[in-house]
């Protein structure tokens, strides 16, 4: 019987390593050191994560620019991003309002400026698909005293929708949930993500001594299910134009729009809900529902 000495260890760990296809290996290291730098940059301050949010949806608005319009950059494009830069610059200032007022006015100035009507609707409304979620995510994030905590919900609420789906789809299967827009979900997919996102709704309140249970894992099976009808939406953008990926960003994943969809609705759902209950302490309501 071999002794287990760390050369021994090696070898097993690096057997389970190459047992793992390529492809998911490049997958799980990306979206790991990905994820790392996102929770170190919303810990830091609401700044370091306005900065991140912008960023993100500079690349974002990229790649929706070129899968409407085509080869990138163009005006359309540089008005894009200004108005997205404007949103973050505003919420930072605390006028989230104002910013919400310069996304319609960036989104109404790109639709007049590209033509085709067809082309122009969806241009002005990917500067809203961009601009609004930096908004969202920054009002949260932006609240004193539980600001960290709501915005780490709302992500991991839908980081998880998004495993526990790819998961159960792949082990589960049965009946697709929309194949004409994306072949690969299911309903058991559907289910298993937003079934998961309650588990640990519920584990987040524990854990952290926040919230109530019932509330949060109510709320996460919410944001899930919104988090999952961005990722069709998405899929549906992508579909209309022939593409399979928004980009190439990110080594595994695709672009930045495909691993964020199901963020850009949940954030702006999470944000309206903070705001109809108590818009003073947005983070504390997301969390307590009061």
């Amino acid at each position: 019987m071999p002794s287990d000495n760390p050369e021994n260890w090696r070898r097993r760990l690096s057997g389970v390593v190459d047992f793992i296809p390529p492809e998911l290996r490049l997958r799980v290291v990306s979206g790991a050191a990905i994820g790392l730098i996102a929770l170190a940059m919303l810990y830091w301050s609401p700044g370091a994560f306005a900065v991140l949010t912008l960023l993100v949806a500079a690349a974002m608005s990229w790649e929706w620019s070129r899968i409407v319009r085509g080869p990138m950059p163009d005006t359309g494009l540089v008005i894009h991003i200004l108005t997205v830069l404007a949103a973050a610059i505003l919420t930072a200032r605390d006028m989230a309002g104002m910013g919400i007022v310069a996304s319609i006015i960036g989104a109404l100035a790109v639709a007049v400026l590209v033509t085709g009507s067809g082309r122009s609707r969806l241009s002005g409304a990917g500067v809203l698909y961009t601009a609004l979620p930096v908004i969202a995510l920054g009002w949260l994030r932006s609240d004193e005293t539980l600001g960290f905590l709501a915005t780490l919900f709302v992500v991991i609420s839908v980081a998880v929708t998004d495993v526990a789906a790819y998961a159960a789809g792949r082990t589960v299967g049965g009946p697709k949930l929309w194949p004409e827009v994306s072949p690969n979900k299911t309903w058991s997919g559907l289910f298993g993500g937003i079934g998961m996102a309650a588990v640990a709704g519920a584990l987040f309140s524990i854990i952290s001594g926040t919230g109530g249970t019932l509330w949060l894992a109510s709320l996460g099976l919410a944001l899930g299910l919104v988090a999952q009808w961005g990722d069709l939406a998405e899929s549906a953008l992508k579909r209309h134009f022939g593409l399979k990926d928004s980009g190439d960003l990110i080594p595994g994943h695709g672009g930045f729009m495909d691993r964020m969809d199901g963020l850009v609705t949940a954030s702006i759902a999470a944000a309206l809900i903070g705001f109809f209950i108590d818009a003073f302490a947005p983070a504390r309501a997301l969390l307590y529902g009061s």
